[in-house]
């Protein structure tokens, strides 16, 4: 024990016994042994002392096939703690790794100060995801200085356990795919989601209209509004029944979302969400790209199935504004692409006051599960959490700390220990580093970057 530590429990057993001496009568003297006075404080953590903590180093491993490639960030400090964040999946390591220099010698705990530093740095969808890495790392340090977790640091739980729904692989044969969901259901999944793109149905003559010659993969990089895809009725006709003879398997009595439709135009997306009326859809998700909030109110209101957006906008601002035109009728953000966990709360707040819920989308490894999971039991209109690792046989085991598996019958405990309440298994960890990376190697080279980051004159 360090002589700080030494002093530090020499003056709680002092005030313990002094403590003690005003309340004598009716204690027995064994009360207030060296063995007591021992355990009363044994809890503390006698390393850390929050008011003087500082960033040392960051550092990072890039685990791939988790089923995504996520670049894992560990933050050092002074006093021996290191916190765990994430860089949304399919996210670069250099996204953090270029703030470094930003936040050595910061203190940890001081979140919302070093957010509001390095946040100019991140932008929309995966290039937001260093600053909500570090982000994340920063309240697993101070829940771990603290002694508390991450939930609580954020006003507390609304839930004892987080709603999941879980990625499924797609098949163009409907009563196979409907087998698959069903499997999700009997696992325990409360809330499905599906991928409906019009390629189920492409092979067909007839079922889409297309400028001659273009493939899906042409117009990737091509906003939906602008590729002159459009779908026909007998496309509408078939994709709807696909969903049709899904419903027949897995009940109308469980919610059930759609997904990834292609890069299909305004109307279409109209005439599609007309046509799936009938089957009671949870949500249709990201139709067109969010950003157009004008189009998208378009399609909300000549529908009467849910519309939902949100997974790669960055910072709590086009949210409100998508929820004060009602756009859509729920937002999903990405907590590795919207800020983080402090953001993503402000977010859910903001929109609540609109009557807008709020999903949750995540793809990446236990470590982002994990600031998911807090944040949404700290957000009272929190709906359901996406997970795209369920069938990953490893995944659960590049963590410990928390029970396994970590999501049980379609929910995720909300775990009571310090910070995130994980740390890394570093042998597992290790055994599934993107080919090329090392395990938390030195970056030096990111410590200094001279630049004048002020944005005024």
């Amino acid at each position: 024990m360090t002589k700080t530590a030494t002093r530090s429990l020499a003056g709680r057993r002092s005030f313990l016994r002094s403590t003690a001496g005003a309340f004598a009568a009716g204690l027995t003297s064994s009360f207030w042994s060296d063995d007591t006075l021992d355990a009363a404080v044994q809890n503390v953590n006698r390393n850390s002392s929050p008011s003087q903590l500082k960033i040392t180093d960051m550092r990072i491993a890039v685990v791939a096939g988790a089923p995504m490639t996520c670049p894992i960030i560990r933050i050092d400090t002074n006093q021996g703690i290191s916190g765990y964040g994430e860089v949304r999946d399919g996210g670069n390591k250099i996204y953090a790794l270029m703030l470094k220099s930003r936040i050595l010698g910061e203190n940890p705990c001081n979140i919302d100060k070093i957010f509001r530093k390095i946040k100019q740095f991140g932008f929309h969808a995966r290039q937001a995801g260093g600053v909500c890495g570090i982000e994340m790392a920063l309240w697993d340090l101070a829940g771990k200085a603290y002694g508390v977790p991450v939930y609580q640091m954020l006003g507390g739980k609304f839930r004892d356990s987080i709603r999941c729904y879980s990625d499924t692989t797609q098949s163009k044969d409907p009563k196979e795919f409907a087998q698959r969901l069903k499997k999700r259901r009997d696992q325990g999944f409360t809330y499905l989601k599906m991928d409906l793109g019009y390629h189920l149905i492409s092979d067909t003559p007839g079922t889409v209209t297309q400028p001659l010659g273009i493939t899906p993969q042409d117009v990737r990089m091509t906003q939906h509004m602008f590729t002159g895809i459009e779908l026909t009725d007998k496309g509408v006709a078939m994709m709807a029944d696909y969903v049709a003879q899904v419903r027949e398997v897995v009940g109308m009595d469980i919610p059930l979302a759609a997904d990834h439709f292609g890069h299909i135009g305004v109307n279409s997306c109209i005439k599609l969400g007309r046509a799936l009326t009938p089957y009671n859809m949870a949500w249709l998700e990201d139709m067109i790209p969010w950003q157009h909030g004008e189009l998208w109110k378009q399609i909300t209101l000549a529908i009467d199935v849910p519309t939902l957006t949100g997974e790669d906008i960055y910072l709590k601002e086009d949210f409100v504004k998508l929820a004060q035109m009602r756009a859509v009728d729920m937002l999903q953000p990405d907590l590795a692409s919207s800020g983080g966990i402090l953001e993503t709360k402000k977010i859910g707040d903001l929109i609540q006051d609109y009557g807008v819920p709020m999903a949750m989308h995540f793809a990446g490894t236990p470590v982002s599960a994990m600031a998911n999971v807090h944040c949404a039991a700290a957000t009272e209109n929190f709906l359901c959490l996406e997970m795209h690792s369920v069938d990953v046989p490893w995944w659960d085991d590049l963590v410990t700390g928390v029970g396994k598996p970590i999501v049980q019958k379609g929910f995720v405990p909300v775990p009571d220990k310090p910070g995130l309440g994980v740390e890394l298994n570093e042998e597992v960890v290790k055994q599934h580093l993107l080919p090329g990376e090392g395990y938390f190697l030195p970056t030096e080279e990111w410590n200094q970057f001279r630049s004048n980051d002020r944005l005024w004159s």
